[in-house]
């Protein structure tokens, strides 16, 4: 079943409970239920990973993946929600070897874990709304940081689930950070189609919040008055691929996260050219190369903390999977990046 598909049983399940005037309290405690199972294995999973990294030890930071398959929160296609079994897949293909380019082992626990999904459809087949989905996310990043060393590296899904994360990791650490945010499109719309959570509103959210102190998007190609605008008012720094020629010295050379609680970095898949990386909802020409992105990820100075790779589709990928295979290897340099 599609992803829509499953939201739409979701909400029509509870419309069936309401319907046969079961009472509300009933219901809510059947969510929580369901809620607290979910967080727990995502506790017991991270505890697990966690216990054996401290015992092979010598990690100061460790990173761990965590996939949150949403989609729902698009504003075109849902398809991202199948995309963290698809980079897990892809990272582990035989077609390379474990290393990454800078040389770091991801077959060692100490470089990477995986403590699997927040099971984002499960919960949302028992009618729970997206303000209690938003917190469940927090939650669950919350928990793989209480597990030192471990940082987690976010899986999705859609852009929207950078707003959950971020705010679990600033509220973890108790203060701000600095966000370097990869993407076509800023992502800041006040509220886009009326939906307060959308994945094109997920950075003016983190942004009212207080979750951020800078925020430095790159790569964007396809912004509108609003999202200029927005970017304003926020104090954005927002790197156009019409000036990148110019900017890409500086953005070769980041140095962030100083007199705050360290980095995060989101990169939305469709950062890239869609030569690189066709496999994507929004497919916008005249984007970054890979080399591009990667320089920029292997030169940035600061403490990352966590990061996320969102919005790759595998229902528009090629027949041999190009683009996971893309989102695997941003996952797997990101991993080294943050693991030490």
């Amino acid at each position: 079943m599609s992803s829509s598909g499953v939201v739409r049983r979701g909400i029509h399940y509870l419309q069936k409970l309401k319907a046969a005037n079961i009472p509300s309290d009933l219901i809510e405690k059947g969510q929580n239920r369901v809620i607290d199972a979910s967080l727990t294995l995502i506790r017991e999973r991270a505890k697990l990973k966690g216990e054996l990294v401290r015992a092979l030890g010598g990690a100061l930071a460790s990173t761990s993946l965590l996939g949150v398959p949403l989609g729902h929160n698009s504003s075109f296609l849902q398809g991202p929600a199948f995309a963290p079994p698809r980079i897990r897949e892809a990272i582990w293909c035989g077609s390379t070897n474990s290393a990454t380019e800078e040389g770091k082992e991801l077959n060692d626990p100490r470089v990477l874990t995986d403590v699997g999904d927040v099971p984002v459809q499960e919960i949302r087949d028992c009618g729970v709304d997206d303000d209690r989905l938003m917190s469940v996310i927090s939650e669950s990043v919350k928990l793989v940081m209480e597990e030192d060393p471990l940082r987690p590296l976010v899986l999705g899904g859609d852009h929207s689930i950078s707003f959950p994360v971020v705010r679990a990791v600033s509220e973890k650490l108790g203060g701000p950070v600095d966000i370097l945010h990869l993407d076509a499109h800023p992502d800041i719309y006040d509220c886009f189609e009326g939906n307060k959570y959308s994945h094109a509103s997920s950075f003016a959210r983190i942004m009212e919040g207080g979750y951020a102190r800078r925020l430095l998007q790159v790569g964007i190609r396809s912004i509108t008055t609003e999202g200029r605008e927005q970017g304003k008012r926020f104090g954005v720094e927002q790197y156009e691929m019409r000036t990148f020629s110019k900017d890409s010295h500086f953005l070769e050379n980041l140095k962030l996260g100083e007199g705050v609680k360290g980095v995060y970095i989101s990169v939305d898949v469709d950062c890239l050219d869609p030569a690189f990386a066709p496999g994507v909802s929004h497919i916008e020409p005249g984007g970054l190369s890979f080399r591009d992105v990667l320089n920029i990820l292997h030169n940035l100075e600061g403490n990352l903390v966590a990061a996320d790779v969102v919005e790759f589709n595998p229902q528009r990928d090629t027949v041999d999977g190009m683009t996971a295979m893309v989102a695997a290897k941003l996952v797997r340099e990101l991993a080294a990046k943050m693991s030490k």
